[in-house]
C-alpha cells in the first residue's frame, strides 16, 4: 500500500519541480535532495508537476523529514476536463490575447510589455477561463485568425490541436496556483511550467520567486524535439543552436521561451550553474542584475575516501553514471566502446542507471552492444549507489548531447576518477578549468565533441592505458573539486539568497489574491 504524501498548511519554501524530484532520479532531483537536506532549519515543500500519472513510477528518495509537504499535479492528464458547452467566450480578452501572440513573434531586443503576458495570467481560470479556451466561439475566431496570420503549414487541423496542447496547461497551472499551499519562498528549479507556475504565484501572493536553471530550459527542449540519430547525422548543424526546423516546433520554442521570460521578470534572483548559461539567460531575456552564478557541490567527506579504496593501477573501467535515455547519448558511448576494447581487451564499460524512463531506448542501446560483439564488455548495471561504484571505476564517461554542470562528474573528481565527457555544459571548465588559478591545476581528464564515438574512445584509452596521465588527471581533479566545487560553498551561497527572499515584505503586483 502507498504510504500518503506528507502534507502541511504552509511552508518557508515552496520548490516548484517540472519532471524531476522525487519520481525521476538525476541531477537535477540529487541536487533537490542536497538542497533541502543542507537546510534542516527551514520547513521544505516540493510540488511536483509532471506530465500523466502512468508516466512516472514511485519515490525515487527518502524524503528529508523537513521536507514537510508534497504535491503532485499533472498538466496532460485528461480527468477534469470541463464539460462540452457551447459559449460566446470573452472577446475582449482575446483581442488581449492576439496582441500577446504578436507579443511572443517580436524579437527579443524589441518584445514589448511584459506586463501584457502577467496580467493575462492573472486572468487564467477567471475572465479567461479554460471552457472558453477549449469550446467558445472567440476562442475557435482567435484559432482560425493566429493560422491564417502566422501558420506556414498548410493543415489546419495540426495547428488546432498543436495550440490546444500548448495552451491547454496554462489553465491547469492557474488552478494550482489558485491553491497552492502558502509558502514564504517559492523556489523552481528550471523556468518552463515550473517556472511559469512561480510567476503566477508570486503576482498572486507577492512572496519573491527565486529560480535556477541547471540547463536552459528552451535549449533542452530544443532537443527534446530532435533524435539522438538526427544529432549524429547533422552536428555541424546542430551545434550552431539551429533554427532550421519545422514550423510547429518553431511554435513550441517560441511558446517556452515566452514562459521563461515570464519566470525572468518575475525572479527576484536568477541562478546559473556557470558562466555559459549565464551569459545564455541574458541573450533570453534576464536582467543581470538578478542573475548570480552558483554551481553545483558536492560533499567531500562523503566522496574523498573513495580515492584510497581504489585498486592501483586503475581499473580499466570507463563508466558512463546516468540515466538510459537519449539525451545522454548512451549508443555513442556503447559504439566508442567496440573501439576501446580493440586497443584495451581487458577493458569494461559499465552503464549504471535506471532504464525503466525510456525502455525502448534501453533495448536498442543493449542490441547495439550485442551486435557489436560486446555483450561480455558492455554491462548494464541499473541502479547504482554511486558511492559503491566509483573505487571500481578507472574513468567517468559522459558522453551527453547537453548538460548542465553535471555532478556525476564531480562525484566522480571528488573521488580521484579523471572524467571524459563531451563538449557540452560546464563539462570544458570543469576539465580544464577556467582561465587563471583554476586552469593552473591542469586537465582532470578530456573532453571531446559530441556524438563522436572515435573521439570519445581515442581519450577513454588515453586515461586508462597510461598511469601517468590517469594520475596527473586524478590529481587535477581532486584538487578542483575542493577547491571550488565544495558542498558548503554552495550551500553558503543559497543561504544568502534564501534569508535575503525570506526577510522580504510581500510586494503584491498582480491580481489580488486568492479569495478575495
Amino acid at each position: 500500500m502507498t504510504e500518503p504524501l506528507p502534507r502541511a498548511s504552509s511552508a518557508d519554501v515552496a520548490l516548484l519541480l517540472e519532471g524531476t524530484y522525487p519520481y525521476v532520479s538525476g541531477g537535477v532531483s540529487t541536487w533537490v535532495h542536497q538542497i533541502v537536506r543542507g537546510f534542516p532549519d527551514l520547513r521544505f515543500a516540493a510540488v511536483f508537476i509532471g506530465s500523466r500519472p502512468e508516466d512516472y513510477g514511485p519515490i525515487r528518495y527518502e524524503l528529508p523529514p523537513n521536507l514537510v509537504h508534497l504535491e503532485t499535479h499533472y498538466l496532460y492528464d485528461r480527468a477534469g476536463l470541463p464539460p462540452k458547452r457551447a459559449t460566446a467566450g470573452d472577446r475582449a480578452m482575446y483581442e488581449r490575447v492576439e496582441r500577446l501572440h504578436e507579443y511572443f513573434h517580436a524579437p527579443l531586443a524589441h518584445a514589448g510589455d511584459e506586463e501584457l503576458l502577467g496580467s493575462l495570467g492573472d486572468e487564467l481560470g477567471h475572465r479567461l477561463t479554460y471552457e472558453d479556451f477549449l469550446y467558445s466561439e472567440a476562442s475557435w475566431r482567435y484559432i482560425r485568425g493566429m493560422f491564417g496570420r502566422f501558420s506556414t503549414d498548410p493543415s489546419f487541423v495540426d495547428y488546432f490541436w498543436t495550440v490546444r496542447n500548448m495552451h491547454g496547461p496554462l489553465w491547469k497551472l492557474a488552478a494550482i496556483r489558485d491553491r497552492l499551499i502558502p509558502a514564504r519562498v517559492y523556489h523552481t528549479a528550471s523556468t518552463g511550467f515550473a517556472g511559469y507556475l512561480g510567476a503566477l504565484v508570486h503576482r498572486r501572493t507577492g512572496r519573491p520567486l527565486v529560480v535556477s536553471e541547471h540547463g536552459i530550459y528552451t535549449k533542452e527542449r530544443r532537443i527534446d524535439l530532435f533524435s539522438a540519430e538526427w544529432i549524429h547525422d547533422n552536428r555541424s548543424v546542430f551545434q550552431r543552436d539551429t533554427t532550421e526546423i519545422s514550423y510547429y516546433r518553431q511554435l513550441w520554442i517560441r511558446f517556452f521561451e515566452t514562459l521563461g521570460r515570464a519566470a525572468y521578470d518575475a525572479a527576484s534572483d536568477i541562478v546559473a550553474l556557470f558562466e555559459a548559461n549565464r551569459r545564455r539567460q541574458v541573450a533570453d531575456g534576464a536582467d543581470p542584475a538578478k542573475l548570480t552564478t552558483i554551481p553545483n557541490g558536492v560533499d567531500l567527506p562523503r566522496f574523498a575516501p573513495l580515492a584510497a579504496a581504489r585498486p592501483s593501477p586503475a581499473p580499466r573501467v570507463a563508466a558512463l553514471v546516468g540515466r538510459v535515455v537519449p539525451i545522454k547519448d548512451v549508443k555513442t558511448f556503447v559504439r566508442a566502446m567496440r573501439s576501446v576494447v580493440n586497443r584495451l581487451p581487458d577493458a569494461e564499460g559499465w552503464i549504471a542507471g535506471p532504464t525503466d524512463e525510456d525502455p525502448a531506448y534501453a533495448r536498442e542501446c543493449e542490441a547495439i552492444a550485442a551486435d557489436l560483439g560486446l555483450a561480455d564488455r558492455v554491462k548494464f548495471l541499473g541502479f547504482r549507489k554511486v558511492t559503491e561504484l566509483l573505487p571500481q571505476v578507472g574513468v567517468v564517461v559522459l558522453s551527453s548531447i547537453s548538460e548542465g554542470l553535471p555532478l556525476v562528474v564531480l562525484e566522480g573528481f571528488a573521488s580521484g576518477a579523471p572524467a571524459v565527457t563531451t563538449d557540452v555544459g560546464a563539462c570544458r571548465e570543469l576539465v580544464y578549468g577556467l582561465a587563471g588559478e583554476d586552469a593552473a591545476l591542469g586537465a582532470a581528464g578530456r573532453v571531446v565533441g559530441i556524438a563522436d564515438p572515435s573521439a570519445l574512445a581515442a581519450a577513454v584509452v588515453e586515461l586508462l592505458a597510461d598511469p601517468d596521465a590517469w594520475r596527473a588527471a586524478s590529481a587535477a581533479a581532486l584538487a578542483r573539486v575542493a577547491r571550488y566545487y565544495a558542498q558548503d560553498l554552495v550551500f553558503a551561497r543559497y543561504r544568502a539568497i534564501y534569508e535575503r527572499a525570506l526577510a522580504a515584505p510581500d510586494a503584491v503586483r498582480g491580481r489580488a489574491r486568492a479569495g478575495s
